[in-house]
């Protein structure tokens, strides 16, 4: 029998990228509530409560009260919002991030989908801090660009009203109080807060994220290739992966390095980048904000929790 799939928001940018990856798809059947029921609350808690799965793409406060409403009826939720990343009882739903990850993705009735900032940053950090290479209290800085859709409705028509005006290239967070900071640290195990200081550009999707390493200080210092053989090692063993490591092979440029090259997919790109004699890494992933990012990252986790491989 297909499982009943709810999407609580689907008229969102995220929620009409899930919708639409999803809109043919024979084994799964899809709730819609009718659009003048949305906002009343006892429709709204009836579709909740009879879908297997409800994916919310809805303000944080929003999605509390979805759960709220369905928890108790045995509804499975994957959560697109910020309300529950790093909540006690929630499985993250980065399926990469760990060997095990999948698996846990798989079981749990609480799934919290990723941000689109923090996979790029964990994808690159967690293995090597996981396996020695890198200490959990190395200092660590992140910076990129991505696509002015991760903004939402709002960013998104501010952008396309200001035509050849738009700026190219706008940095934002300035008070480095990004939202996704508290999941970077948390599920990469550092002991410290990263700073963070995203930018966003004058493109629709896509996304390029960049962590500098600066190794030098360290009682045993890695080399770029050892890091490189460390990700692909580990990415390489995973069943299912989205995630790809490229060559190590010392190029000063690449057109690969497109924030824009992975969009409409939910596939990642990983990039060692190191100065050995300096002590000096770089870690690049490049995917799209609205794939991987966000609801191809959906998609997965929803796969992997009806049992769906491939």
């Amino acid at each position: 029998m297909a499982q009943k799939i709810y999407i609580d928001g689907e008229h969102g940018t995220t929620g009409l990228q899930i919708l639409n990856r999803l809109a043919d798809r024979k084994d799964i059947e899809l709730l819609s509530i009718p659009a003048d029921k949305r906002k009343d609350p006892d429709t709204r808690a009836d579709f909740l409560r009879a879908a297997d799965i409800a994916i919310l793409c809805l303000p944080d406060d929003a999605a509390r009260e979805a759960v709220a409403l369905g928890r108790d009826a045995g509804t499975r939720f994957i959560d697109a919002s910020t309300a529950h990343r790093t909540a006690e009882g929630w499985v993250y739903g980065f399926a990469e991030m760990a060997a095990d990850q999948a698996g846990k993705i798989a079981e749990a009735q609480f799934v919290a989908n990723p941000g689109c900032w923090p996979q790029g940053p964990i994808a690159g950090l967690k293995p090597l801090i996981a396996s020695g290479l890198l200490p959990a209290d190395l200092s660590i800085s992140i910076s990129g660009i991505s696509g002015y859709s991760g903004g939402g409705k709002q960013m998104i028509a501010d952008y396309q009203a200001m035509g050849d005006d738009a700026p190219a290239f706008m940095p934002y967070a300035l008070g480095l109080q990004h939202k996704h900071v508290p999941e970077i640290r948390t599920y990469c195990g550092l002991s410290q807060a990263p700073i963070m200081q995203p930018a966003v550009g004058n493109f629709a999707q896509g996304m390029l994220t960049m962590v500098p390493l600066h190794l030098a200080h360290l009682d045993k210092v890695p080399s770029g290739s050892e890091l490189h053989a460390a990700l692909a090692e580990h990415y390489g063993s995973l069943t299912h992966s989205a995630i790809d490591v490229a060559p190590f092979d010392g190029k000063e440029r690449s057109s690969d390095l497109n924030p824009q090259r992975h969009n409409d997919t939910n596939r990642m790109t990983l990039h060692v980048c190191a100065n050995d004699a300096r002590g000096q890494a770089l870690l690049l992933a490049v995917y799209d904000n609205l794939g991987k990012g966000a609801s191809g990252a959906a998609v997965q986790n929803l796969d992997l929790m009806i049992g769906r491989s491939g």
